[in-house]
C-alpha cells in the first residue's frame, strides 16, 4: 500500500505520516521545502517522541520524499498509483496541491480502486474545499470520469505538536493523545485501512466538538495568558484567573454541543476534562504568542469564538464567557504577528460596527452582533485593560 502525504512539516511527520506508516503504508512525503525533502530522502527514516511520556520513540521508515515544486511529474505519477492521498499543508494552501492531485487522477487507471483523498487540516470540511480546487483544475467534460476515480472524505484531526527544539532535525516530539476521525460514507463501504483512525457516518459532531473544545480552549488560554504576562500555555493555565476563564468558556461550548448534537453530558464533561489536562502538560512547550497568532482568522464567522457564540445567541442565551474571551483576543498585541498588527490598525480605522461586519462576518440583524459591537467598542476605548 502507498500513501502520498502533502506537507512534511511537524504535523505531517508526527501525526498523519506516523499513523499511515503504522497502518502499513509506504509513505511518500511531498513538500516544497527542499532542505527538508533532501534530508528525509537521504535518511529514509525519522523518529517520533511523545512529550512527557515513557513510551519508546516510534521509528517511521519505509518512506520516500518528493519535491513538489521541482519534481511535479514524478509526484503526479506517484499519485496515479497511490491508495491514499492526505494533506497537512494548512487550509489556505490546499489550492496549491490540487493541480497535482487532479493530474494524478486523470492519469490513474480506471480499473484501480478509487483513490482515498483526505485533507487533514484544522478546518471544517477541508476535503470538500480541496475537492472543489481539484475540480477547478479538470476540464468540465472530463470531471465525471475523474471524480469516479477518487473518494473525497472529510476528516477531523487533533494532536498537539509543539514548537520543536533547534537540534530536533527531522525527528518530531508530539503529545501522546491524538484523534483522527474520518467520514466513512465517502468510501461506499470500502474505507482505507488505517487502524489508528476512527471511521464514522456523521463527522459534524466530531468536527464541532474539537473546534469548540480544543481550539476554543487553547486560544482562550493564549489570550488570557497573554494579558496576564505568561509565556507558556502550561504556565498560563496554572494561573487561577486564566483557568477560571477557560472553564467558563468550555462550560458554554459544552452545553451547546450537548444540546445541538445530543452528546451525552457526562461523556462531554469527561472529554472536556481530558482536554484541559492536555493543556497543563509541562512537556508541551507551546508558548502563548504562538498559539494566539493570527487573531483575525480566529475571529472569523465560522471559527472557534464567533461560531459557538452566534449559535448560543440564536438560542436566546447570552454567551457571556465567550464574549469575555473575544475581548481578551482583541487585546492580543504582538508586534511579530502580522495579524495582530493589522487588528490594531483595523480597530483604529473602523467603527465597532464596521469591524464586526468585516472581521467577524456578522450581519447587524444577528442577535450576537450588538454584543460583539459592545466588546469591540470597549477595546477601542481602552485597548490595554489589564486582567484582574
Amino acid at each position: 500500500m502507498k500513501a502520498i502525504h502533502f506537507g512534511a512539516g511537524n504535523i505531517g511527520r508526527g501525526f498523519i505520516g506516523l499513523l499511515l506508516h503504522d497502518a502499513g503504508y509506504e509513505v511518500v512525503f511531498a513538500d516544497v521545502d527542499s532542505g527538508l525533502i533532501d534530508e528525509l530522502a537521504s535518511r529514509g527514516r525519522y523518529q517520533v517522541h511523545e512529550a512527557g511520556g515513557d513510551a519508546e520513540p516510534h521509528t517511521v521508515d519505509n518512506i520516500r520524499a518528493i519535491n513538489s515544486d521541482t519534481q511535479q511529474q514524478l509526484l503526479i505519477d506517484e499519485i496515479a498509483t497511490a491508495d491514499v492521498v492526505t494533506t497537512a499543508v494548512g487550509a489556505n494552501a490546499l489550492r496549491f496541491v490540487a493541480p497535482a492531485i487532479a493530474a494524478g487522477l486523470e492519469r490513474r487507471d480506471a480499473s484501480l480502486p478509487p483513490l482515498a483523498v483526505m485533507a487533514c487540516e484544522n478546518d471544517t470540511n477541508a476535503t470538500e474545499h480541496l475537492a472543489s480546487h481539484v475540480r477547478a483544475d479538470v476540464d468540465i467534460d472530463a470531471w465525471p470520469g475523474v471524480a469516479a476515480k477518487a473518494a473525497f472524505a472529510n476528516t477531523a484531526v487533533d494532536r498537539i505538536v509543539p514548537a520543536q527544539t533547534e537540534d530536533a532535525g527531522i525527528d518530531v516530539t508530539v503529545e501522546a493523545f491524538y484523534e483522527w476521525v474520518i467520514e466513512q460514507t465517502a468510501f461506499d463501504g470500502h474505507p482505507p485501512i488505517i487502524p489508528g483512525a476512527t471511521f464514522v457516518d456523521d463527522l459534524q459532531p466530531y468536527i464541532e466538538r474539537k473546534l469548540f473544545t480544543v481550539d476554543t480552549g487553547h486560544a482562550t488560554i493564549a489570550y488570557f495568558g497573554h494579558m496576564a504576562g505568561a509565556y507558556k500555555i502550561s504556565d498560563a493555565i496554572a494561573l487561577p484567573e486564566v483557568a477560571e476563564a477557560l472553564r467558563r468558556v468550555l462550560a458554554e461550548t459544552s452545553a451547546l454541543l450537548v444540546a445541538k448534537h445530543g452528546l451525552d453530558p457526562a461523556e462531554q464533561q469527561a472529554y472536556r476534562e481530558k482536554i484541559i489536562s492536555r493543556f497543563t502538560n509541562q512537556a508541551l512547550s507551546d508558548n502563548v504568542d504562538r498559539v494566539g497568532r493570527e487573531p483575525l482568522r480566529k475571529l472569523g464567522r465560522n471559527e472557534r469564538f464567533i461560531k459557538p457564540a452566534a449559535e448560543i445567541a440564536e438560542s436566546g442565551t447570552r454567551p457571556t464567557a465567550l464574549l469575555e474571551a473575544i475581548g481578551a483576543l482583541l487585546r492580543f498585541d504582538v508586534a511579530s504577528d502580522e495579524q495582530s498588527v493589522e487588528m490594531r490598525r483595523l480597530l483604529d480605522r473602523l467603527s465597532a460596527e464596521g469591524f464586526v461586519e468585516e472581521v467577524c462576518g456578522l450581519e447587524d440583524e444577528h442577535p450576537l452582533f450588538p454584543e460583539v459591537v459592545l466588546v469591540v467598542a470597549s477595546n477601542q476605548d481602552n485597548p490595554f485593560i489589564e486582567l484582574e
